[in-house]
């Protein structure tokens, strides 16, 4: 029974280790990336903030993608997408490599102890994307660091929701809305810098949000819009009406909505048609007077 158990455990196993080990370009340590294996993972819904919910299981439990997908040096927390982290400047490891003491200071008064040497866990998965958005500023523009700062708040923000599932009272709620209220200002600040040329952010490959679709700079002006919606501050009326009316506009114009087009369809029009009409009921706006 014991071997029988055993040969179980490890036919269970979600994740690997890579054979190749990384030198962190910030600390010069060496490590190994943990990978999920294919096939572990059964898809469920998607949320309005285009999040993959997965189902769990009975050969593997609870998987989630989202907790493996960056690359974070157990030594220094240093913190970036695979590309970004391999092909790190060496004045942006210069900074920070310096910024180690408040990073790992930062992260664990959030998300307390952590652990990268070992198989990660939700809470590791979680403090990744944060550890992300503080290394993020340090890079430079051609990265388009606002943007994937954005991505990673946003992608915390889902991760601390399902953490305040597991353990409820624990101020994982509390962080899931300052995450995303954050990740709903770096989007905004990110559209604002493709359009006048500060950041390219059209031009990366991969703009997820989640991983498992890209659904490229629509996507993210989707995304904007639905936080816009849901996080936008409410102390100022006008402010608001002025910011959730722009969001309007940009989806009517992006998915041809007033429009009755059919020119984009999927899941994404699905989504950005629900979005008008949450918007619109907002604003208290029955005309579909966008497409001038």
């Amino acid at each position: 029974m014991g071997m029988l158990g055993k040969a179980e455990a490890k036919d269970r196993k979600v994740t690997f280790t890579a054979k190749d080990s990384i030198r962190c370009p910030a600390c010069d340590a060496n490590f190994r990336r943990e990978e999920l294996f294919s096939g572990r993972v059964n898809a469920g819904d998607l949320t309005d903030e285009l999040h993959r919910l997965y189902v769990p299981t009975q050969a593997w439990g609870t998987v989630r993608p989202l907790v493996y997908e960056l690359t974070v040096c157990p030594s220094c927390f240093a913190a970036a997408w695979k590309h970004d982290f391999a092909t790190m400047p060496p004045k942006v490891a210069e900074a920070i490599v310096q910024d180690t003491a408040n990073r790992i200071e930062s992260v664990q008064r959030v998300f307390g102890p952590l652990d990268f040497q070992d198989p990660r866990r939700l809470v590791e998965g979680a403090a990744s994307y944060y550890l992300a958005m503080l290394c993020y500023e340090r890079y430079g523009k051609d990265v388009a660091p606002t943007f994937k700062q954005g991505n990673a708040s946003l992608r915390a923000a889902w991760l601390c929701d399902e953490l305040e599932a597991e353990e409820p009272g624990k101020d994982y709620a509390w962080a899931a809305a300052i995450f995303r209220n954050k990740a709903r200002v770096l989007y905004r600040a990110a559209i604002e810098y493709e359009q006048h040329g500060r950041e390219q952010v059209s031009a990366l490959r991969w703009l997820g949000p989640d991983t498992d679709k890209n659904y490229g700079y629509e996507g993210v002006l989707y995304v904007s819009g639905i936080l816009e919606l849901k996080c936008g501050q409410r102390d100022d009326e006008a402010a608001r009406r002025a910011a959730l009316d722009a969001s309007k506009r940009t989806i009517a114009r992006m998915f041809g909505l007033g429009k009755r087009s059919k020119s984009k369809p999927g899941p994404l029009l699905d989504k950005a048609r629900d979005l008008y009409d949450r918007l619109k009921a907002e604003l208290n706006q029955d005309d579909d007077s966008d497409d001038e």
